[in-house]
């Protein structure tokens, strides 16, 4: 069993990341940590947690822990994931783990050196919806691949959360522009060439509350739009010669309605729906983890990847900055 401490009492912690750890079949929180001791007995009692610690520190110093889950504000990723590797811990580091692309050059360098995994906690790639989506696309289900549309968005203006607070790495690309960019890596195995985008701010927060990319993947083009100041929708399709592929509730599986894929394949006058009553994404997320941890063979986020993805996400902030294409 792999021994989690959860950095910070944060929400998706709370909420959803350990519940699912103390699900999984093959891990286990056995420490929260709190700059509040209080705080952190008092989650640790609230999921009968072992051990409570009133600093990062102290519990990173622990011998009761293998590994960590960072949920901290974006802005803190880099540091702590770097503390916690030279801690000779392992690290589950919620997305995004860098504001830079450069800034993961850091955390490689690392994970190198003291021999650890680091991962970034994108919970889609572990979900059977989105291994179906890419077990579709390779088999040609909707003939040549040549449009991806996606649509990621909510309403949030509260001044207090994080995602409206630039010095603690809020904004909605941050957020949120990053699911339709790595579902779209993901399940093509194809990586973006060029992107134009159009960016806006908020004239009180300063962060990006809105986006509208198109990318370039040679083969086909990914358009979606992002914010965190619209109605709440979620969607990702993708679009071939021969039909498409419809993804419903693609990144908060069950929130934003049923989870299901709807294949349509023209050429062979035929649709199929894909049910998935509960794909339990975040557990999965911990399982495969705590594999890679132990050795055995297991797909995770990469540092590798995660740069190609930051790197994304760095273009489009240039590119919002001008007019035509901007290389990724």
């Amino acid at each position: 069993m792999l021994r989690f401490g959860i950095l910070s009492t944060a929400k998706i912690g709370r909420e959803l990341v350990v519940p699912a750890i103390q699900d999984a079949e093959n891990c286990v929180v056995t420490a929260i940590a709190s700059r509040d001791l209080s705080k952190a007995r008092a989650m640790a009692d609230r999921f009968s947690v072992p051990h409570a610690f009133g600093s990062y520190e102290e519990m990173l110093a622990s011998d009761v822990i293998d590994a960590v889950y960072i949920p901290l504000p974006t802005a803190q990723h880099i540091e702590w994931s770097i503390k916690a590797a030279d801690a000779g811990k392992h690290v589950l580091c919620e997305k995004p783990i860098a504001l830079k692309a450069a800034e993961i050059d850091e955390v490689i360098a690392a994970r190198d050196r003291n021999k650890v995994l680091i991962s970034e906690a994108y919970m889609v790639t572990y979900s059977p919806v989105w291994r179906k989506v890419r077990s579709l696309l390779s088999e040609g289900a909707i003939g040549k691949l040549r449009h991806v549309q996606g649509a990621f968005t909510y309403f949030n203006r509260d001044p207090g959360n994080m995602r409206n607070i630039p010095a603690l790495g809020g904004g909605g690309l941050p957020d949120i522009g990053v699911y339709p960019t790595i579902t779209t890596r993901f399940s093509t195995g194809i990586e973006p060439l060029r992107v134009q985008a159009t960016t806006e701010r908020d004239p009180e927060f300063g962060t990006d509350i809105y986006s509208s990319v198109r990318a370039d993947f040679g083969s086909f083009e990914l358009s979606f739009y992002i914010s965190t100041q619209l109605a709440a929708r979620q969607v990702m399709v993708f679009h071939g010669t021969e039909g498409f592929i419809e993804v419903k509730s693609p990144f908060n599986a069950d929130r934003y309605g049923a989870e299901e894929i709807e294949v349509t394949n023209q050429s062979h006058g035929e649709s199929r729906l894909y049910r998935y009553q509960d794909c339990r994404q975040y557990r999965l997320e911990a399982e495969a983890f705590a594999r890679a941890a132990a050795g055995e063979d297991a797909e995770v986020v990469t540092l590798e990847s995660s740069r190609k993805s930051q790197l994304f996400i760095d273009a489009i902030y240039r590119a919002s900055e001008k007019d035509g294409w901007e290389a990724v």
